[in-house]
C-alpha cells in the first residue's frame, strides 16, 4: 500500500527540518509516542536504528526504526533551491514501511511538507488490517502531520491537548 500526504506549514523550510529534526520534540507533536531511543548511531543521521513504541488506544507497538536518507546532513544555511529529505524505514511484527519526507520552499516564509509512505504486511492479521482499514493509515499520517504543524506554529503540545 502507496500513499502520499502533504500539509503547508506557516515556518521558512529551514526551521521545519530542524524542528523535524531535534528528538527532544518528539513528544511534542508524535500523538502516541511512549518511546524513542537510539540502539546504535546518532538520533537522526544516516544508518541509526532505534526503537520506537507507541500506544494507540489500548495497543501497543514496537518498532525499529532505520534512517535511510538525510540530506542535506547540514540543516543550516540550506540553499533555496534544494529539498530537504527525510526517510526512514521502520520493522515491526507483520509489517515493513518506508517514509519518505520531503520539505520544499512553498513561500518565503511557508514549507511544503510531503509525506510518502509505503507499508508492506507480511503476516495475515496486518494484512487483514491492510484491506479492512486501509484509509486508517492515511488518515494517521495526516493527523500527525497536523500535530506538527499546530507544535511548530503554535507551540501546542499533544500530550496537554489530549488529556
Amino acid at each position: 500500500m502507496k500513499y502520499t500526504v502533504s500539509i503547508e506549514i506557516a515556518l521558512p523550510r529551514e526551521r521545519v527540518a530542524q524542528l523535524l529534526a531535534d528528538p527532544a520534540h518528539l513528544p511534542k507533536w508524535l500523538r502516541g509516542l511512549v518511546l524513542h531511543e537510539p540502539l546504535s548511531g546518532t538520533h537522526g543521521q544516516v544508518g541509526t536504528e532505534s526503537r520506537v513504541v507507541m500506544q494507540m488506544g489500548t495497543q501497543t507497538m514496537e518498532a525499529t526504526e532505520t534512517i535511510t536518507r538525510r540530506e542535506p546532513a547540514d540543516l543550516h544555511g540550506i540553499p533555496r533551491d534544494s529539498v530537504v529529505h527525510f526517510d526512514r524505514e521502520i520493522v515491526t511484527e507483520g509489517m515493513w514501511s518506508a517514509a519518505r519526507e520531503r520539505l520544499t520552499e512553498a513561500g518565503p516564509e511557508t514549507t511544503l511538507w510531503e509525506s510518502e509512505n509505503e507499508h508492506r504486511f507480511s503476516s495475515v492479521p496486518m494484512r487483514l488490517v491492510g484491506l479492512v482499514m486501509p484509509g486508517a493509515f492515511r488518515k494517521q499520517t495526516r493527523q500527525h502531520m497536523q500535530d506538527f504543524r499546530a507544535f511548530a506554529e503554535q507551540g501546542t503540545d499533544v500530550r496537554e491537548a489530549t488529556g
